[in-house]
């Protein structure tokens, strides 16, 4: 699904933030990004999404070399991805249940379909009373959840996220977690950037480690255990609502 070759990023005249990355990521797979801050993870997720372009080397996304992508061919491939963004990307004049129905919308899923998924996903992450409130009126933490579920509401092929529990709390962190496991678990391809070791090692995947620009892989039975581990959500908590979700694509 994703390839990179000998890939190296810089910003204008800078030095390389990333240096020979080659790795693969193979459909269905779950992967954690981690490394300190500044690493590089936020720019290796943007040359997966297509946000920035590599200086050197070779991708290729969804078997298509980037390169060689007619530029009218883009924003198709850009639909097949699910972005959670650090920085949230919510749009202002929408409401939280806007905000979250728009992938559906610009695909053309019938209304009483998008009023049942966006409902039940945004009750599920605990924002059942604030459907209508704008993101200026939601605390940081509470704009997450909504871009957490607007990332993963069509079920795109790919979800890319940068650090998707930077402004929850632990409890809240596990139960987002666990909805992108599931949606894993379902065909979904799942990358991660997180600072959070114990998070990433915890949940038994292997992890993509950045350090001084360049990538290795730690597999899930290689990592060390982190100390002090945080509470995890009650077992009985209410089911996931991807019964609602739509079919993968064909």
């Amino acid at each position: 699904m994703v390839r990179f070759e000998n890939v190296g990023m810089r910003y204008g005249a800078g030095p390389e933030v990333l240096r020979d990355i080659s790795l693969k990521i193979d459909p269905g797979a779950f992967y954690f990004l981690t490394g300190q801050s500044g690493a590089g993870k936020s720019s290796l997720l943007k040359l997966i999404y297509l946000a920035e372009r590599p200086s050197r080397g070779l991708i290729s996304l969804f078997d298509r070399e980037v390169a060689r992508l007619p530029r009218r061919e883009l924003p198709a491939l850009r639909r097949r991805i699910g972005v959670i963004f650090q920085d949230f990307r919510l749009i202002d004049h929408l409401s939280a249940f806007d905000n979250v129905a728009l992938p559906l919308r610009v695909a053309g899923t019938d209304e009483n379909r998008i009023k049942e998924q966006v409902g039940e996903l945004l009750t599920w992450v605990g924002l059942a009373d604030r459907f209508n409130a704008r993101p200026s009126t939601l605390s940081g933490g509470q704009q997450q959840r909504v871009a957490i579920a607007r990332a993963v509401v069509g079920r795109p092929s790919l979800i890319l996220a940068d650090e998707p529990t930077g402004n929850v709390d632990d409890e809240m962190a596990f139960r987002l977690l666990r909805l992108l496991d599931e949606m894993n678990k379902l065909g979904t391809t799942i990358v991660i950037a997180t600072h959070n070791t114990y998070l990433a090692n915890r949940l038994g995947h292997p992890r993509f480690h950045l350090k001084a620009g360049q990538v290795s892989v730690i597999r899930a039975d290689k990592a060390a255990p982190e100390p002090e581990p945080p509470p995890e959500p009650a077992r009985d908590a209410e089911p996931l609502p991807l019964r609602l979700l739509p079919e993968e694509p064909t």
